[in-house]
């Protein structure tokens, strides 16, 4: 929305790459927010461990992070901004956009990344198919003129954590140019 403002631009495995609508079945604000209100410890650390292609348990903290407001009064407010989150993510898909950016930009993605948002109410076979990050970010870097596809061996979601040295390998030189 603003190019004026960005230089270069780095995603790392960035939702967005497809649009929900096709294929992941609505969810209203309230049923999220419900959904929302039942978060557990385990919970959390269960969804997370969804990110990695190995839980370790230096991961834990990152769960702790996120899991933290649970056992305050402000879990209400915070479950809130998650199903506001999940239905801007789900009506207001950005794949459309790609072709738009043009700046330079890396896009990073790891191998094993099958991150769909809504993923648990959709079928076993789209499950199978649905959030496949290697093939969408090769379709994402033909959409953006000029951009560059890193792909992360062994790793999930979040590569910067997973592999941070393969990470780091692909961002510097590319912040550096």
């Amino acid at each position: 929305m603003y190019p004026g403002t960005v230089e270069k631009l780095v995603l790392e495995d960035p939702i967005g790459l497809e649009d929900y609508r096709t294929f992941v079945p609505y969810a209203s604000i309230e049923e999220l927010y419900k959904n929302a209100l039942k978060a557990t410890y385990e919970g959390f650390l269960n969804y997370q461990k969804s990110y990695y292609t190995s839980w370790r348990p230096e991961y834990e903290p990152y769960v702790r992070d996120q899991a933290w407001v649970l056992g305050t009064g402000e879990y209400a407010r915070a479950a809130l901004v998650s199903a506001l989150t999940s239905e801007m993510i789900y009506e207001q898909p950005v794949c459309y956009e790609f072709a738009r950016i043009a700046v330079p930009t890396l896009l990073i993605i790891g191998h094993e990344d099958h991150t769909v948002p809504g993923k648990a109410r959709l079928s076993p076979e789209m499950k199978a198919v649905a959030g496949d990050y290697p093939k969408l970010g090769k379709k994402t870097q033909e959409m953006i003129r000029g951009s560059k596809l890193v792909e992360v061996p062994n790793s999930g979601h979040i590569p910067h954590i997973e592999q941070p040295e393969a990470f780091d390998q692909a961002l510097l030189p590319f912040l550096a140019d």
